[in-house]
């Protein structure tokens, strides 16, 4: 029934987020970004409308660099943002729906695409496990781990939460962007060299089949 609320890049926070993950863009638009959050933050639909847009641009989408880009403005969200929209993207719905199913097989995704998924849910398992209406992805973690799926190693800081600065976003982007912009670098060079490696496992076949 989501077809009957039109197009997700129609809304005021739908539109930022379409150009922020616009393929031709050189790198993330980290100004652009928190504006997103900001609107998320101050609007009743914020949190649902920027949802629709970023699975819009994830969901069945062949360019790994637009996927890349929506998954950073993805956790900046939800580093920035607060309980509405953390609620709306830790269910098994969204994480096996949206993410798990950006990284199954039949959709050849890059190594760099794959390990910044998995790097995600593992993230957010660890970072919610003891908040019980933001569970969801914790079970699809568990799950995924029961099934042999092999995660990335965690990070030694853990997931830590970035709420808006009182500088410019700009001036905060800057070691950010040196970070995850490196990703981006990486999926380009195995873009141009077609290095797409296939998931090697059958567990996420099992997982979005459901």
């Amino acid at each position: 029934m989501e077809f009957l609320l039109g197009n997700p890049f129609s809304s005021p926070v739908g539109q930022l987020i379409e150009r922020a993950t616009n393929s031709s863009l050189p790198s993330e638009d980290w100004e652009l970004n928190m504006e997103i959050c900001d609107i998320i933050n101050s609007s009743e639909e914020g949190p649902r409308d920027a949802v629709r847009a970023i699975k819009k641009r994830i969901v069945a989408n062949k360019n790994f660099k637009e996927i890349m880009l929506a998954l950073t403005v993805l956790e900046t969200c939800v580093k920035n943002c607060g309980y509405r929209f953390h609620t709306s993207v830790t269910t098994r719905d969204f994480i096996e729906g949206v993410l798990v199913r950006s990284i199954i097989p039949r959709n050849n995704p890059p190594q760099v695409v794959h390990d910044r998924v998995l790097g995600i849910i593992q993230a957010w398992a660890d970072a919610f496990r003891s908040s019980p209406d933001l569970t969801g992805v914790v079970s699809v973690y568990e799950d995924l781990r029961r099934k042999g799926l092999e995660f990335p190693a965690a990070q030694l800081d853990g997931y830590p939460f970035l709420f808006t600065p009182e500088i410019s976003p700009r001036v905060k982007s800057s070691s950010l962007t040196s970070c995850l912009g490196t990703s981006l670098t990486l999926l380009a060079k195995q873009l141009t060299l077609s290095l797409l490696p296939s998931v090697p496992t059958s567990t996420l076949k099992s997982v979005a089949a459901k």
